[in-house]
């Protein structure tokens, strides 16, 4: 039986500057060369940069979006399977848990929920240009991690997903 490819989330905010969204379409790019399908939320922003990337490139996009149909939140061009959940925000829970890993391209406060989810969930996350979080207690998570740029972080983001696996 053939083996699904990993499906990599990217997190980020529906609205960015020009270098997060460099960083998201390259990182959707590196997603699809390396054989994943890239998740997101399907809106604008950093969403419709990684998903741009992957299409660029022949890739697979999906986004999970907040309302129940296109009239109320309409994909981003680039969102190949849009899934209409009418959840509003609480969309992202299915996003992250039907991740492998998550990368997170900058953010604000919704992206801050999403990696919370996904620890929770022990779903690994890397960071890219985003959070730095730190535990009260001084504890590290293991599944976090800061990547450098955007093919280490789809990497590191693959490498976790495996590992997560092969358990």
């Amino acid at each position: 039986m053939p083996k699904n490819p990993l499906q990599l989330a990217v997190i980020g905010g529906a609205t960015c500057d020009e270098r997060h969204q460099e960083l998201a379409h390259q990182t959707g790019r590196a997603i699809a060369h390396a054989g994943g399908i890239l998740l997101c939320g399907g809106r604008g922003g950093v969403m419709a940069a990684a998903a741009e990337g992957a299409v660029s490139v022949g890739g697979q996009t999906v986004g999970i979006l907040p309302g129940a149909s296109a009239t109320q939140t309409p994909p981003n061009p680039y969102i190949g399977l849009a899934i209409y959940t009418g959840m509003g925000q609480a969309r992202n829970q299915v996003l992250v848990l039907s991740a492998d890993a998550v990368i997170g391209v900058g953010g604000g406060w919704g992206t801050l929920t999403e990696i919370g989810i996904a620890l929770k969930h022990g779903i690994p996350v890397v960071l890219l240009a985003s959070w730095q979080l730190e535990r009260p207690d001084g504890q590290t998570e293991n599944l976090l991690t800061q990547a450098k740029d955007p093919e280490e972080a789809v990497r590191l983001a693959l490498q976790a997903a495996g590992q997560r696996s092969a358990r």
